[in-house]
């Protein structure tokens, strides 16, 4: 059973990189590499007994993807993940985020990398309602994910579900 809140009551559909999207994307990524040698974002595998996995889609990319966000100065990893799950999902860890992988994503630029946790025990503080940054969320299963989900979000899902090890690239 799909549980999720959008923007507009939405159908999930991708609204792309439009409007003031576009020039905003640029601009953050601009500035990131001027402050910045290397960016390093963190993301999260939420995962539930009955095979579902929290997935968002932002307002300012295109896709369904796994919660998740930038490490800020003086972050380790693992707070900055705590931080953006509270963000993003209204979720809270109650036991261990296993790192599963570090990645090159090369995609984004030559200085960026992201560390991918799984989180199998958690506690929901309530439903995510859209903001600003995240016009949809939701647990979705596995078997059943919603049209648009992100290349990159898949192949790290056939990862964990397969037990595979983690890619080189994002």
């Amino acid at each position: 059973m799909e549980r999720r809140a959008s923007v507009n009551g939405g159908s999930g559909g991708d609204p792309g990189l439009s409007g003031w999207r576009r020039p905003m994307l640029r601009l953050l990524h601009l500035y990131f590499r001027l402050v910045r040698g290397v960016t390093f974002g963190v993301r999260a595998a939420i995962l539930t007994e009955k095979g579902e996995v929290f997935l968002v889609r932002h307002t300012y990319v295109p896709g369904w993807q796994l919660p998740g966000g930038g490490v800020e100065v003086g972050e380790t990893a693992e707070e900055a993940l705590v931080r953006e799950l509270a963000e993003e999902a209204c979720i809270v860890p109650t036991g261990a985020l296993r790192l599963h992988g570090l990645y090159f994503n090369r995609r984004i630029s030559r200085r960026d990398h992201v560390a991918l946790y799984v989180l199998r025990e958690f506690r929901v503080e309530r439903v995510k309602q859209p903001d600003r940054e995240i016009a949809e969320a939701g647990f979705f299963r596995l078997d059943a994910l919603p049209e648009g989900v992100t290349p990159a979000t898949l192949r790290r899902l056939e990862e964990i579900a397969g037990g595979l090890p983690p890619a080189a690239d994002w």
